[in-house]
């Protein structure tokens, strides 16, 4: 009963949301690819031996295969679902992907991770219109004694306006400011009952623990907020936060990377399939909502870490096609095979290391070597 109940609660919903984020971007390839005239011979969900699938129209194989972390579509003239090289039997055939200008191969290719941040600016702008954003004002409820706020005189029911000038709206916002601010004097414009104030604050570095049992350094000053509101938009203003919001993910995700390359952030905190299916399975748990949410913002690192320029990925394609766009034409076939092997050991390291990560995280580590000592 426990594997079953482990089974319905992580990994199908894991399963469900990866294959709707996978498919998206499979299917922006494969839209574009059609548009331009090619060929699509497979449309995978997964890897490895098909379970099932049925053939369109157009001849394309659409199927579900039984390694369900990831997919791709495979064109005419692909000699394998990477589009890494091309089958020298049917690249010359005007169908083909390698037969194609390389300006629309780039539209192809790049075509996948566009397909992942449209589909989260819909979702993420549909959920703003019906049911509206999490909002908590910056509404003083409790000061801990002897922290930073309860030093600078900040009281119950004090309203945070403005940190150094810039308008504070939501208690999301304020630790925006705060949490990447530690042991810095920050400027707080504050509202208490009719009159207004300005008061230095110097958040307090402090180790603090997630719901997924991430442990992160970050800037507090000790207050707590406990008024939750949800505040629907209208659709041209849900669009337009719904922009800002993928923007705002996506800056905030090569800012923690660019962290972990330079050491100001550890790099435990990089995580695999195991942790995005307990991620998922937690989530699960408090309603449809969160799932969606979750869901768009997994389509968003899925479009962006395609755009890494990392031979295998996407954005590796882009810069070989750029570089040949450049040149007038492509990079010799020797080159292209070494690039690809760089990238696929460099993916492959990352996996496994990611893996790794999520392995000690579930202390799984823990367990088997507890078994063996």
């Amino acid at each position: 009963m426990d594997l079953i109940n482990q089974i319905t609660g992580y990994v199908l919903p894991f399963l469900i949301i990866l294959s709707v984020v996978v498919f998206v971007h499979e299917y922006g390839h494969y839209w574009v690819a059609r548009r331009n005239g090619i060929r699509v011979e497979t449309f995978s969900i997964g890897f490895g031996q098909e379970l099932f699938g049925f053939n369109d129209r157009h001849g394309t194989r659409w199927k579900f295969s039984w390694i369900p972390l990831g997919g791709y579509v495979k064109m005419l003239g692909d000699a394998d679902a990477t589009s890494a090289t091309a089958d020298a039997g049917t690249a010359s055939d005007p169908d083909s992907f390698p037969a194609k200008s390389v300006w629309q191969r780039m539209a192809v290719v790049f075509a996948g991770p566009a397909a992942n941040f449209i589909f989260a600016i819909v979702v993420l702008a549909l959920l703003f219109m019906m049911s509206g954003r999490p909002y908590t004002p910056a509404v003083v409820a409790d000061v801990r004694d002897g922290s930073p706020a309860a030093a600078a005189g900040l009281v119950t029911d004090d309203r945070i306006v403005a940190v150094d000038g810039a308008a504070i709206e939501s208690f999301q916002d304020l630790q925006e400011y705060v949490r990447p601010s530690a042991e810095v004097p920050l400027n707080f414009t504050v509202e208490r009952g009719e009159g207004t104030f300005d008061v230095v604050v110097t958040p307090e570095l402090q180790e603090i623990e997630d719901r997924f049992g991430q442990f992160h350094r970050v800037g507090l000053i000790g207050i707590t907020s406990n008024a939750i509101e949800f505040r629907t938009s209208s659709p041209g203003s849900a669009v337009f936060e719904a922009f800002a919001e993928t923007g705002k993910m996506v800056t905030g995700t090569l800012r923690a990377l660019g962290e972990m390359i330079v050491g100001s952030r550890s790099a435990d905190e990089l995580g695999g399939p195991l942790r995005i299916a307990q991620m998922s399975g937690e989530i699960a748990q408090d309603g449809i909502v969160p799932v969606i949410w979750f869901t768009a913002v997994l389509s968003i690192n899925l479009g962006l870490i395609n755009l890494f320029p990392i031979p295998m990925l996407d954005g590796g394609h882009l810069v070989l096609y750029t570089i040949e766009a450049a040149r007038g034409r492509p990079l010799t076939e020797r080159s292209q095979e070494i690039a690809f092997r760089v990238g696929l050991a460099m993916v492959l390291s990352l996996m496994v290391f990611a893996t790794w990560n999520d392995l000690v995280h579930l202390d799984v580590i823990e367990f088997v070597t507890g078994l063996i000592s």
